[in-house]
């Protein structure tokens, strides 16, 4: 692992409504991402996206990503946006945060480390840090979390801890100062360096080929902005790891023949299509049969391809 930089990488996820793209623009300090309004309160999230600012002469990328239950992605669109994620947060981020509403923490977000650990791989979690949005509770958050054993459990196992934002007071620097300082800490547990892995080293191999082939096409090109336009179109991201979504669909319509509900469903099919950027085989012989043991072995299978590489 490289030793992390003066930067901070931050990659926001979270289920749809919670406050991604509104916690993104108060750690960076504008109006960098679109958010939902009384006019237009849907989700306006469709894809991943990056932006960044100076604050206290760091610069911050913050990755907004769209709902990790957003039921209308297609499998091939589940494939392009983790693609894209890994390719904007390369060589890796500092923190994954994981934004949630205190008051209305649903079952399906006592997943999210899970599916976190299934996409990015089972060391995120230590660089995992929960972010309450939207607190408004007749008890302190340190209360309430006590009172909570569901939520008490979750933030017991996100190695950062957690930090609350207030969004309606996106300005003030002192949230977001205290935020990186929490960031900074557990990065000093983490030994120092910001999370990678194989896929995000691939992603990075991809954005230096595509940095030289602008910057030879356009010698005029500053690497900063060479760099800017290889995260957003790489080879990385035009990847179709087609056998992947073929065997995740054949997973998702055996797991719904059996009964097997949606969001476990898709998330079968989230963790095969991930899978498959090293170990196709072996996450078509899990997803193809539907079912989680099955899956479980695809990945132990792809762990032992990965210990080999």
């Amino acid at each position: 692992m490289r030793k992390a930089e003066k930067d901070f990488r931050i990659v926001v996820v979270g289920k749809t409504g919670a406050g991604k793209s509104s916690s993104g623009n108060t750690i960076l300090g504008g109006k960098a991402f679109k958010t939902a309004s009384a006019s237009s309160p849907a989700s306006v999230t469709s894809e991943c996206q990056q932006e960044a600012a100076l604050f206290d002469y760091q610069t911050l990328a913050v990755v907004d990503t769209p709902g990790l239950f957003h039921s209308v992605f297609t499998l091939g669109q589940v494939n392009t946006e983790i693609n894209r994620c890994i390719s904007l947060a390369a060589p890796g981020p500092h923190v994954f945060l994981v934004v949630i509403q205190p008051n209305i923490f649903i079952d399906e977000e006592q997943k999210t480390l899970r599916i976190l650990q299934e996409v990015f791989g089972d060391e995120a979690v230590r660089y995992t840090m929960v972010l309450f949005t939207h607190v408004d509770l007749n008890v302190s958050i340190e209360e309430f979390i006590t009172k909570t054993p569901a939520l008490r459990e979750f933030v017991r196992q996100c190695g950062g801890g957690y930090h609350v934002f207030n969004n309606n007071n996106s300005r003030d620097p002192a949230q977001v100062r205290e935020l990186l300082e929490k960031i900074r800490l557990m990065v000093q547990r983490n030994g120092g360096s910001y999370y990678t892995n194989k896929m995000f080293e691939k992603a990075e191999s991809a954005i230096t080929k595509e940095m030289e082939q602008l910057q030879k096409k356009n010698p005029g090109l500053m690497a900063t902005e060479a760099r800017y336009e290889a995260e957003r179109k790489n080879k990385f991201i035009q990847g179709s790891w087609v056998g992947a979504v073929a065997g995740a669909a054949a997973g998702l319509g055996a797991g719904a023949a059996a009964g097997v509900s949606t969001a476990i469903a898709t998330e079968l099919a989230i963790g095969a299509i991930v899978g498959a950027a090293a170990c196709p085989v072996g996450v078509l012989v899990g997803a193809g049969l539907g079912h989680k043991n099955c899956f479980a072995l695809s990945l132990q299978f792809c762990n032992t391809h990965f210990a080999k590489l």
